[in-house]
């Protein structure tokens, strides 16, 4: 494999043009780079800061056999990857002088790029975030339903699902935080969201949704405050958002979990989600990563 079989503009509609069809091909598998192109295709390459995106794919005899995209964090999130790929990739990115901060995939994709990226960029790389990907087979709500029902948040529930997700940030430990000031550039920005509430209209529960990309809707995140927990609330409001997505006509619906956390993967296994794959995220020493938001 050749470096020239990688293909790299900055122009999200040239991407999209060459290498669409493929994300669309696996749109469970490939989520995150579907619903960030999205943005990035809607909302104009500062979407996600103030340094220009970077796209590539790489195309073997005419067929679009991966992609990628860096972002202004300059980590870069990548579809699935033989090692070979991987190495021809890091080696590319180096010679022409682009700099990285880590890697998302695949666990196998991320530690095969990120073992390159140490012997061409000459860095440390270091393990710090893992994901669960599940997708959703037959809907079986759980039983029994909590009393109450779910909401679509509305504009006066902004101040609301603000809270929520900001305590959902500082919970799992995102950066930055999340406040008023900070929403209209926050990964929560483009997304849906449904509450789930007690009879007498209390909101106890949230899970957000994106937007339909490649018939494809990812449920993130699903929130219920720590003293609420324990009584069926997150798997109710995470029916809810589910059967709107199936309904809406997605064909793939999708969510990460925390690997560790036995009590959410048990939960989304229960009302139908089955484990896709795993992900991971390493980052990379001796980086300066400009202030930017993540996908």
């Amino acid at each position: 494999m050749h470096p020239a079989d990688w293909h790299l503009t900055e122009d999200v509609h040239a991407f999209l043009d060459r290498a669409g069809d493929f994300l669309r091909s696996r749109p469970a598998l490939h989520t995150t780079q579907l619903t960030t192109v999205e943005k990035l295709r809607t909302r104009g390459p500062d979407a996600f800061g103030p340094e220009p995106p970077l796209f590539g794919h790489l195309e073997v005899a005419g067929e679009v056999r991966a992609a990628f995209h860096r972002l202004a964090t300059r980590r870069v999130t990548l579809t699935p990857l033989r090692p070979g790929q991987a190495d021809t990739l890091a080696a590319h990115l180096t010679g022409i002088g682009r700099t990285l901060a880590g890697v998302t995939a695949d666990h196998d994709t991320a530690t095969a790029f990120a073992e390159a990226w140490q012997r061409h960029a000459g860095v440390a790389s270091q393990a710090h975030w893992w994901g669960r990907l599940h997708r959703l087979g037959a809907l079986t709500p759980p039983r029994p339903r909590p009393a109450g029902r779910g909401r679509a948040a509305g504009e006066r529930d902004h101040d609301q699902v603000v809270r929520f997700c900001g305590e959902f940030v500082a919970e799992v430990g995102e950066a930055p935080s999340m406040d008023a000031d900070a929403w209209a550039v926050s990964r929560f920005a483009d997304k849906h969201f449904t509450f789930w509430e007690t009879p007498d209209g209390t909101p106890v529960s949230m899970a957000g949704s994106t937007s339909m990309v490649g018939r494809m809707i990812r449920v993130d995140p699903v929130y219920t405050p720590a003293r609420l927990r324990a009584r069926g609330y997150a798997g109710a409001v995470t029916v809810e958002v589910s059967r709107a997505a199936l309904d809406a006509g997605a064909s793939d619906v999708v969510l990460f979990t925390n690997p560790d956390n036995p009590t959410s993967n048990a939960l989304y296994q229960r009302i139908g989600y089955v484990p896709v794959a795993d992900f991971t995220g390493y980052r990379f020493s001796q980086v300066s990563s400009p202030t930017g938001v993540t996908a």
